[in-house]
């Protein structure tokens, strides 16, 4: 003899919990990734800002070629729309003057897109001098 089966209150529960639970993963997998490429902007800006020191500091060095190196190191590592400003002074006297690299960046939220002037880094090197003091 052949039972009919009845509908099972579960039926379907399976697929349903496949969806929250991918969406779930989906959704966490996308922030690992949006960290990831915050961290990796923010080294980028941090290293050039470093470089642009470096390279302003040098003796020979005009005032703009620490803002150029800032800003073609990260145009070509994440891109020209990332650095909103640099700017370049010097501090202290001659024998021990200090070059100082602000750079103001923006925060990428969704992507590459973000909050433009949220990131302000700052690099410093010691001004070169072809002089004995």
């Amino acid at each position: 003899m052949i039972r009919a089966s009845r509908p099972s209150s579960e039926e379907g529960s399976a697929v349903v919990e496949f969806v929250l639970v991918a969406a779930l993963l989906v959704v966490l997998t996308g922030l690992v990734l949006q960290l990831a490429l915050v961290l990796y902007v923010h080294n980028v800006v941090h290293d050039a800002a470093m470089e642009g020191a470096y390279r302003a500091a040098l003796a020979d060095a005009r005032p703009d070629d620490g803002p150029a190196a800032v800003r073609q190191i990260v145009g070509r590592a994440v891109g020209d729309g990332v650095v909103q400003d640099v700017s370049v002074t010097t501090t202290g006297v001659s024998s021990r003057a200090t070059v100082v690299v602000t750079v103001v960046a923006s925060l990428p939220l969704i992507g590459m897109l973000g909050v433009p002037g949220s990131w302000e880094v700052t690099a410093r090197a010691p001004r070169e001098s072809l002089t004995a003091e």
